[in-house]
């Protein structure tokens, strides 16, 4: 349904930019999306649409006309969630593997979105949209913590973190070998491979700058569990720093070359865990910290690996 709100500007609140002091009185909503509804004339003063960079006075009225998300033709599916954390600004959940994020070519439905849409009747809508904001990801077979933004001001906020790395990823993953040191940094570029664009690789001059820590937990007699600190998020990064070095992710069949028949237990996908985020809450402003257990898949490994 569409919002009416009237806002009223108080002495402490003069001389600010209207587009700024707006997006701080509406809390769900975006500065991006402030201006496009000015854009579209649906912030007024004295009935006359005004502009963004127009300076508040003390006392002046502003009639804001909010209107209803446009509905996407996603469809909500009651696919079962593991929720971790959740208020009326973000919801943080614990990815099954096997779960695809967003729909796309291959998986129009059946994906995490489809799952938001269905347990989020909140959702306020990211740029006039209803649908849940996605700021990282996790690939398809890879389990664990994961935060969707339910408005734009929380969106915006988790955009910021991320983009200046002050959101901790910390993950768990099995892999071939025994890394020297067992402790370190994986600093590389990475980027598209040549050849097959369904890949990533490290590339000595072009690509993105990818910076993986991690640290090993414990060694078994082929296989080493780790603990990464990811630092940058480019795509497939663990997976790829960890097989340049010669140690791939345990069960990933893109870029592990490994048989399976050495494990002493199966390795259905790899084994590879997302088991904390710490982040500022958007709105609240407090760390808040979730971690997820390990899924049984990789513990039945762990298990049979420590037998």
């Amino acid at each position: 349904m569409t919002t009416d709100l009237h806002l009223t500007v108080a002495p402490e609140e003069a001389k600010i930019r209207l587009d700024v002091w707006l997006t701080r009185r509406m809390n769900s909503v975006s500065r991006s999306r402030v201006k496009i509804m000015m854009q579209a004339g649906q912030v007024t003063l004295n009935g006359q649409a005004v502009k963004e960079h127009h300076k508040t006075r003390a006392g002046e009225s502003f009639h804001v006309v909010i209107p209803p998300p446009e509905d996407l033709t996603l469809r909500p599916e009651p696919i079962a969630l593991d929720i971790l954390y959740e208020d009326t600004d973000i919801i943080i959940v614990n990815k099954p593997a096997g779960l695809v994020v967003h729909p796309a070519v291959g998986h129009p439905s059946g994906t995490l979105v489809n799952a938001l849409l269905y347990y989020c009747p909140d959702l306020t809508g990211i740029g006039g949209k209803r649908r849940p904001g996605l700021v990282h990801r996790l690939d398809k077979d890879t389990s664990g913590v994961l935060v969707a933004a339910k408005n734009e001001n929380a969106m915006a906020k988790l955009v910021v973190q991320f983009k200046a790395r002050q959101v901790e990823k910390h993950y768990l993953t099995l892999v071939w070998g025994k890394p020297n040191p067992p402790a370190g940094t994986i600093e590389t570029l990475i980027g598209r491979h040549h050849h097959d664009r369904k890949r990533m690789t490290v590339h000595p001059r072009s690509g993105r700058l990818a910076l993986t820590r991690y640290a090993t937990l414990e060694v078994f007699k082929a296989i080493t569990l780790l603990r990464i600190h990811l630092i940058t998020g480019r795509t497939h990064q663990i997976r790829v720093h960890m097989a340049s070095r010669g140690h791939p992710v345990v069960g990933d069949r893109q870029y592990g070359t490994r048989s399976q028949d050495r494990l002493p237990a199966p390795a259905p996908r790899q084994m590879l865990h997302a088991e904390q985020l710490i982040l500022t809450h958007p709105t609240t402003g407090r760390r808040l910290s979730v971690k997820a257990p390990i899924p049984d898949d990789m513990a039945a490994l762990l298990k049979a690996l420590r037998a």
